[in-house]
């Protein structure tokens, strides 16, 4: 090879391998992002679908994000956490407590009246989740986000005024907390996820749901029952969500891809999901009363009675950690310590 060949050669190899470190850093990725609920209710259409924009935005359109909404991606909502693990989904958003006994520490924070507000408890449940969970419950996947809804409420097709109205009610909960709650005070509690809500109610499968405001609209369940039982400024219960990522995905991407989705994810997001929940509830509370519908805010006093009524679910759930190998009082007192600390 002459000298000038050579040059020639090397200047060639030189802009391949420029080329092929440009292509490197501009690697394109589309991730399938799957959940539960129809595109117009408040959780993807105010949380998800504005998550996945911002991430394509910060990334210049190397990420993109398709959005399979109404399990439009196969299988029940139970099955999302295995799906994102399993790799069918890149992205999921569930309950953890549709997989009962898979995420034990999470339920700290459905125990009954445990949460202030959405907003803070969200805060408090990353970082108990920061704390205790990522190597534990949520080691095979990568956690962008931990929150609960706005406070729990029971919508029935007859008034519940006090506990002695729960008898011989056949009434939704969302996970196995609530619905064990739901039995200690005194309902035929039916454990089942949220889409399956107003057909359950439209056949007579159950009289009632507990489920937050905000969620109604887009299941129209002030259609389906016109009495709307709260509990001042407490909460009754809450649930919890999950927000996550499968490992081998996160971690195959380039560092500043992994950086862009980590900006958006987290405490911060995971407080604001919280609080655009709860803030959801009020135009949802307000549509029902439109309607016509009833609204029974209970009394202070009244509360205090369902709450000494639900207080042994907390003292069960402590007995079940415990002979799990945790240390159940431990993390009713951390979940309680962190929610009072952001609620100052």
């Amino acid at each position: 090879m002459t000298a000038f060949a050579r040059r020639l050669h090397g200047a060639a190899l030189a802009a391949l391998t420029a080329c092929l470190g440009t292509f490197a850093s501009a690697q394109e990725v589309t991730l399938k992002m799957h959940q539960f609920l129809p595109p117009q209710a408040n959780v993807p259409n105010l949380i998800l679908v504005p998550w996945a924009e911002r991430v394509t935005a910060a990334s210049g359109g190397r990420i993109k994000i398709e959005h399979y909404p109404s399990m439009q991606l196969g299988g029940k909502p139970p099955e999302l956490a295995g799906q994102v693990v399993d790799g069918v989904a890149d992205i999921i958003w569930t309950l953890p407590g549709y997989t009962p006994g898979r995420f034990p520490q999470t339920e700290v924070f459905e125990l009954p009246f445990m949460m202030s507000n959405a907003e803070d408890t969200s805060r408090a449940f990353w970082e108990f989740a920061q704390a205790n969970m990522m190597d534990a419950d949520f080691a095979d996947m990568k956690m962008l986000g931990t929150w609960v809804h706005g406070p729990g409420v029971i919508h029935s097709d007859r008034p519940v005024n006090e506990i002695a109205d729960l008898a011989g009610m056949k009434v939704r909960g969302p996970t196995r907390i609530i619905t064990g709650m739901l039995g200690a005070l005194g309902a035929t509690p039916v454990g089942m996820p949220v889409p399956a809500v107003p057909e359950a109610l439209s056949q007579g499968v159950i009289n009632a749901t507990a489920i937050p405001w905000e969620v109604t609209t887009a299941l129209k369940v002030p259609e389906l029952v016109s009495n709307h039982t709260t509990f001042g400024d407490a909460s009754l219960y809450t649930a919890t969500f999950i927000f996550a990522m499968n490992r081998d995905v996160f971690d195959a991407l380039p560092g500043d891809l992994q950086a862009i989705i980590e900006a958006e994810s987290g405490a911060e997001f995971s407080a604001m999901a919280g609080r655009i929940m709860q803030e959801a509830d009020g135009p949802a509370r307000a549509a029902a009363e439109a309607r016509g519908n009833i609204v029974i805010d209970l009394s202070p006093a009244a509360v205090t009675e369902w709450r000494e009524a639900a207080s042994g679910v907390e003292a069960g759930w402590i007995e079940e950690m415990n002979e799990q190998g945790l240390n159940g009082a431990d993390l009713v007192d951390q979940a309680r310590a962190l929610i009072a600390q952001h609620s100052e």
